[in-house]
């Protein structure tokens, strides 16, 4: 990390338990790492309380995994115990810290479906139906942010992308209902009808 550090760059790092993160922390603080470049630490996926007020402090952009819950939230539970696997991706803890707490698929290792995302955030329920930290859900306001707005943060485009207002590139879809209406399971039925770029049309669902 040190000749990135010392070339002014950008840091994406993959940390999933938290010692990794105790490890990037630490070796970030050493180097003196800069907030203005907001690094990232991918999944921050049982990262602790206190580690989240260290990512406060040092301008941290957690991108956080709430799909892993559904998806693989019962072995966590064998595993690690219901404690531990609750505050797997704790969305609305950093949220309420005040980070620009971001969501993603891991794409390819589960689907690039961003209804499946905000789902599973808003629900953190397992495959079997066991309920993974109710306390971290998100609503579906603050799961579309972390999906827009607080994505296009992550990667210093917040200025062109992240929402539709004067000035910003025309980035956007057409959806074939409102996410912010749904409720229960219905937002996963969602589906994108059409996508533009950049003011032009670049896919049409087919009817």
């Amino acid at each position: 990390m040190k000749p990135i550090y010392d070339n002014n760059l950008r840091t994406f790092n993959h940390c999933n338990g938290d010692a990794s993160v105790d490890m990037f922390l630490d070796i970030h603080e050493k180097l003196g790492g800069k907030a203005e470049l907001r690094p990232v630490i991918i999944h921050s996926q049982f990262v602790r309380p206190d580690q989240l007020d260290r990512y406060v402090r040092l301008g941290i952009i957690p991108a956080m995994y709430p799909m892993h819950i559904y998806f693989f939230g019962d072995v966590h539970v064998k595993n690690l115990g219901t404690e531990r696997a609750s505050f797997m991706s704790p969305t609305n803890s950093g949220i309420q810290k005040g980070l620009h707490v971001t969501l993603h698929s891991d794409f390819n290792v589960l689907p690039l479906d961003p209804m499946m995302i905000m789902w599973t955030a808003m629900n953190r329920t397992t495959r079997t139906g066991v309920v993974l930290g109710a306390g971290e859900r998100l609503t579906a306001m603050q799961a579309l942010k972390a999906i827009t707005i607080e994505s296009a943060y992550e990667y210093m485009e917040e200025k062109t992308k992240g929402s539709i207002e004067p000035g910003k590139l025309a980035d956007f879809v057409i959806l074939s209902g409102n996410p912010l209406n749904a409720s229960g399971d219905a937002i996963r039925d969602i589906k994108v009808v059409e996508t533009v770029k950049e003011g032009k049309s670049v896919y049409k669902r087919p009817a």
